[in-house]
Parts: C-alpha cells; sequence; structure tokens
C-alpha cells in the first residue's frame, strides 16, 4: 500500500496542544518548534529553538545532531506551506533531553507510543482501520456514516496506490489531482469546499454529509477504473483521468438535484456535534 506524503492534516495532540508530522522516510517525522512549544509555553517557540541551537553547538557538539535534523514543507498557522525543521522520534527525544520542562517525561511515553503505534499499523493495517473506528464512535458519529468514511478511505487508498505506480510522487500533484476531482465532482476545490462549511485545519471528509460522501467516493472509485483502463502514466494523463472520474460523479451529482430538487453540496458540519474534529486521517 503506498503511503501519501503527509503534511498539514497530520496532526497529533498533547494536551490539548496540536503537533504538526509528517511521514518521510518511512518513519513520523515531528515539527520541532511545535513540540518546544508544548514542553516550555513559550510564546515564541522559533526563537527559543534557535536560542538552544546555539547553546547545543557550543556545549554539547549540536552539529552531529542537526545532521538528523531535516526541513520539510508543513502548513503554518497563516495557512501557507512553510520549510520548518522536523525530526524523528529518536532525535526529538535527544533534544527534549535539552530542555528543562515538567512534562518531558509524559512527552517521551506519550512520543514513544504515538511512534509504536504507527510501526503497528504498517505491520499490521486493520490495527489503523479499528483505531480509526473506533474515534470516530467516540466523537458522536453514527455508525452508517462511519461505514461511509472507512470505505472512502479504502477507495482513495486504493486510487493512491495507482497514482504511486504510474509516477506520482509529490505532494503537491497529489493536491492538484485532489482539487480536480473535486471540482468536477461538486464545483468546488476542496479549499473553496472548506470555507463553504466554515472549515480551518478540518479534515473536510469528517464534515461531510452522507452524500457529499457517497458522492467523493463515486469520483475517486471512477477516476481509478479510468485511470486503470487507459494505463494513464505521469501527472498529464492522471490528470485527465481524474477530470473525466470526476466528471462522472458530478454528472451524477446533478441528476440527483434535478431529481430531488435539493442541492448535495452543503453547509453542515459536525462541528456543533464533535467535541474536537478528528485531524488525523487523510
Amino acid at each position: 500500500m503506498a503511503i501519501l506524503p503527509m503534511s498539514q492534516d497530520r496532526l497529533v495532540v498533547f494536551e490539548d496542544k496540536q503537533i504538526r508530522r509528517i511521514f518521510h522516510d518511512k518513519e513520523w517525522y515531528f515539527s520541532v518548534v511545535d513540540i518546544i512549544s508544548v514542553l516550555t509555553g513559550s510564546s515564541n517557540s522559533r526563537r527559543y529553538w534557535s536560542d538552544l541551537k546555539r547553546k547545543l553547538i557550543e556545549n554539547e557538539g549540536y552539529h552531529q545532531l542537526y545532521e538528523k535534523i531535516v526541513r520539510l514543507k508543513l502548513k503554518a498557522p497563516d495557512g501557507k506551506m512553510r520549510d520548518t525543521d522536523v525530526a524523528n522520534t529518536e532525535t526529538i527525544f535527544r533534544v527534549i533531553q535539552s530542555i528543562s520542562s515538567p512534562k518531558a517525561e509524559p512527552f517521551k511515553r506519550w512520543l514513544a507510543k504515538v511512534g509504536y503505534e504507527r510501526i503497528q499499523e504498517i505491520e499490521d493495517p486493520e490495527l489503523a482501520t479499528q483505531r480509526t473506528r473506533a474515534i470516530y464512535k467516540s466523537k458522536g458519529y453514527s455508525d452508517d456514516w462511519i461505514e461511509k468514511r472507512m470505505r472512502g478511505i479504502a477507495i482513495r487508498e486504493e486510487l493512491t496506490d495507482e497514482r504511486d505506480k504510474r509516477g506520482i510522487k509529490l505532494q503537491r500533484e497529489y493536491a492538484i489531482l485532489t482539487a480536480e476531482i473535486s471540482k468536477a465532482t461538486f464545483g468546488l476545490t476542496p479549499s473553496e469546499y472548506k470555507k463553504r462549511k466554515g472549515l480551518k485545519q478540518e479534515n473536510l471528509r469528517d464534515h461531510m454529509t452522507d452524500l457529499e460522501l457517497i458522492f467523493s467516493m463515486l469520483g475517486e472509485a471512477a477516476t481509478k477504473e479510468i485511470t486503470v483502463n487507459r494505463n494513464s502514466q505521469g501527472f498529464v494523463e492522471s490528470s485527465v483521468a481524474a477530470k473525466a472520474g470526476g466528471k462522472i460523479a458530478g454528472d451524477a451529482r446533478r441528476e440527483l438535484e434535478q431529481e430531488s430538487g435539493k442541492k448535495v453540496v452543503s453547509n453542515a458540519n459536525y462541528l456543533d456535534q464533535v467535541d474536537q474534529p478528528l485531524i488525523d486521517r487523510e
């Protein structure tokens, strides 16, 4: 199973504080400044990190540690993708050792658990499915909605697998192809759709109605079939397949709207029903 480049929607929560992470080189990499903010409560975690780096260079041979810190694009508070210092679990542990905080030990235990759960999920994907179902259930989603959401995740993963085989590797390419299916299906890009529903960082699909989920699945399932049948290769051909698959779903949506007299695209979301939106899947 291919694993999508992960970015702004890959958030985890420690003591109600969000920490950005991205799956890179087959393991989780966490935002260093986010972790510093959690541990220190600093209002300027970037300045704290800059000062800490100078201290480490002077006292602890930081250069060796810094080689293991990489810069990857994560979504900043202003919504833009910016290069950010990130590190894997092992390196984050070493950074934490240089920070004086009463939260250090519980955070280490939490971080180890987060990393270990991902390893378990890679070895047994069924565990990821079980955890996701349980989280949705605990947040108040209905069983029928959960079934549709889980099926939608599976269909998206199947489409991702096909694209991965056909040379789609960059996060930006995935985002463009997703936007093309959405535009053809609903007449809205994901960012426009989120604005319509009054969402910010929340996962759009976690706030879709049953019908919205169904047409999302149809657009991606149709795109996957077209991609396979046409043997689409590379970004350009995949883009053509995405528009064609989305059009199939869009035509079906418009026909339903004409017959029912009701629009499928809705302003409704689950923010009023869910204490905290799910932000760690897809």
